[in-house]
């Protein structure tokens, strides 16, 4: 059976041992600590835990001058919440002075479910991008979320790492994280399905179904969505017939936009979306909603059908 983790468990987890290497690692949160899983790092280390309440924007004015006296900043909270909310304050404070604090949101995208339109943010990767100086990671799973808080810890500068709410499957198939560099899951010669995040697992098992009905296809993972992995997609795309893109986020300005662009300037190709179109999110079980937005392994297949 292939193993299910609550990302942000790993998040949680991670932090305690980044904690006990680095002891001017501090972690900062928005009244969120049990849901974003900070609350570990803050039984172990309670003098480097701060908790500012319903006042996200005070968190990352205060994160900035953390990152001003040489800390490294770990701030987290819903990302509803820093996407919009204290977007003022990232953009001002944390990436225009370029700091080193690595924004680490959970409750990302429509699978936070009953929640609702009001905290299902489908706007923070085109958000986000948009800074000058910011890194974007999106892990597929448990495992990659792991890889990438630790590589972001050591990189400086400002990071935005989206994680999920519910439990993400491990991909087996995966390889060794290197920040900036995409990699395949599985070779093809008819279509590339590029896919981030929770989307990854869709994209395999999309791949797998069309196997049966002898279609090739050659699934990516690009976890790291800022900087774009830009000359991989290029030589990737060169091989098959077309592309889809997998995302749980806003089919603008997210990943397909960012591959688009590339493409665009460099090598146009054939190019479908799997994501939120134009919509707001709504509350719903993450299996009613992933149909409802058709963000399924089978929309997949079908938007492969159309492509070819």
């Amino acid at each position: 059976m292939v193993e299910m983790t609550y990302q942000r468990d790993i998040y949680g987890q991670t932090l305690v041992e980044l904690g006990r290497e680095n002891k001017d690692l501090v972690v900062l949160d928005a009244d969120l600590s049990g849901s974003t899983r900070t609350s570990l790092f803050a039984k172990e280390f309670p003098g480097r835990f701060f908790n500012f309440g319903v006042a996200e924007q005070n968190m990352f004015s205060t994160a900035a001058g953390l990152a001003s006296c040489g800390k490294l900043v770990f701030c987290s909270t819903f990302a509803m919440f820093a996407a919009t909310r204290a977007l003022d304050q990232i953009r001002n404070t944390v990436c225009y002075n370029d700091f080193n604090i690595k924004i680490v949101c959970s409750h990302s995208g429509i699978t936070i479910g009953e929640d609702g339109s009001s905290h299902q943010i489908l706007e923070d990767i085109a958000i986000m991008r948009t800074l000058p100086n910011m890194k974007i990671i999106v892990p597929c799973d448990g495992p990659e979320a792991k890889d990438a808080i630790i590589s972001a810890a050591s990189i400086p500068g400002p990071f935005y790492i989206r994680l999920g709410r519910p439990k993400f499957f491990t991909i087996e198939e995966k390889k060794k994280f290197e920040f900036g560099k995409g990699y395949i899951l599985k070779e093809g010669r008819d279509v590339t399905i590029i896919a981030c995040g929770i989307m990854v697992k869709q994209a395999v098992d999309a791949a797998l179904l069309l196997e049966k009905e002898k279609v090739s296809v050659c699934v990516i993972n690009i976890h790291t969505i800022k900087p774009l992995d830009s000359e991989f997609i290029i030589e990737k795309t060169k091989e098959t017939k077309g592309i889809v893109v997998c995302e749980e986020h806003s089919i603008i300005g997210g990943l397909a936009s960012a591959i688009e662009e590339v493409l665009c300037e460099r090598y146009p190709k054939k190019l479908l979306r799997i994501g939120i179109k134009n919509r707001f999110g709504q509350s719903g079980t993450p299996e009613d909603l992933m149909r409802e937005y058709n963000l399924t392994s089978e929309d997949i297949v079908e938007t492969v059908h159309k492509l070819l």
